[in-house]
């Protein structure tokens, strides 16, 4: 009953904040652009699972082609960015959590051994003009993720599902947790810090992954991820509670290290502290093993697969969400 009433509230919570949005976006916007964006919306409702179910990869890259040109249409209408585009769900659609900016994710496989991620930024605007930053997945051409600062034209592709709000000396950082189905065999989940340069354009990594407090030092890392069986369930998330990142500690099912696509979680958890600027690592986060069940276990993805939740209401502070 108790998990009913929990449930009750946080859809009801949903159904407001969606509504509120809706009706701050009505407001302030003319019916003719409120129609316009209603009907790129059931476009792409109707494109965006093809780029998934169509056999053939040429048309699956055909209909991402058409998908991206009738999202960037839509979005130069005036004052789309309170928009949430809620029926299509093919995308991850995540706001900041001041609501200064949100962050749009998919892909398009081609086959079992590649996959491309694509993605947009679009900024608040004070007068609803667009300003987007378009995504562009360099991921192959990039050496060394593990020490390297990208920009949205080098962009190391994922799908986001979290967006954490941090802050240092009067600057704001915005923690990104996604995923990338990497390989037939593996999965990789990904943390990487974004922050805007004095231009206001987006940069992604930089030496905020600390491991100062470790028994075994080693020097900072721009970006920091988890890679592991495909079918290993491996969680990273936020947790609110605790105010820092958990996620699995892994071990090779087979006993044989190096092999990634062998790691699966061993019952312990690791973690990240936001100090002084940066997301230092947390070796062992409990001092025993939690069993199955025991551990609080959200959806890795958000509140679907793609992470989408409402947009905070426009002008208001986010209502903060509890674990539960």
């Amino acid at each position: 009953m108790q998990f009913c009433s929990m449930l009750y509230s946080r859809i009801c919570f949903m159904v407001i904040a969606l509504a509120s949005v809706l009706k701050g976006y009505s407001q302030q916007s003319s019916p003719q652009d409120l129609t316009l964006l209603r009907s790129k919306e059931d476009s792409l409702k109707v494109i965006g699972p093809k780029i998934v179910m169509s056999r053939e990869a040429a048309d699956r890259f055909r209909s991402d082609s058409l998908f991206t040109r009738v999202l960037v249409r839509a979005l130069r209408t005036p004052n789309s960015f309170h928009y949430p585009f809620d029926s299509v769900q093919n995308i991850s659609k995540l706001y900041s959590p001041d609501s200064s900016f949100r962050i749009f994710t998919w892909q398009v496989v081609k086959d079992e051994t590649m996959a491309r991620r694509h993605g947009a930024i679009q900024m608040k605007t004070n007068y609803g003009s667009l300003r987007l930053f378009p995504l562009i997945d360099k991921t192959a051409l990039i050496d060394s993720p593990i020490d390297t600062v990208t920009n949205h034209e080098t962009w190391i592709g994922a799908i986001y599902y979290k967006i954490i709000k941090t802050e240092h000396q009067g600057k704001a950082f915005y923690t990104l947790l996604g995923y990338d189905e990497n390989t037939m065999r593996s999965t990789m989940k990904r943390i990487e810090v974004l922050h805007f340069d004095n231009s206001g354009k987006p940069l992604f990594g930089g030496p905020f992954f600390s491991f100062r407090e470790d028994s075994v030092k080693k020097k900072d890392q721009s970006r920091f991820w988890i890679e592991y069986k495909k079918e290993g369930n491996a969680r990273l998330q936020f947790d609110d509670e605790m105010n820092m990142i958990l996620y699995d500690h892994l071990i090779p099912e087979n006993g044989e290290t190096g092999k990634r696509y062998t790691y699966i979680p061993d019952g312990d958890y690791e973690g990240f502290k936001w100090k002084d600027g940066k997301w230092v690592h947390v070796d062992k986060v409990f001092n025993f093993k939690l069993k199955d069940g025991e551990a609080p276990t959200p959806l890795p993805m958000g509140d679907d697969k793609f992470g989408n939740a409402p947009p905070p209401v426009p002008n208001k502070k986010p209502v903060k969400k509890k674990n539960g």
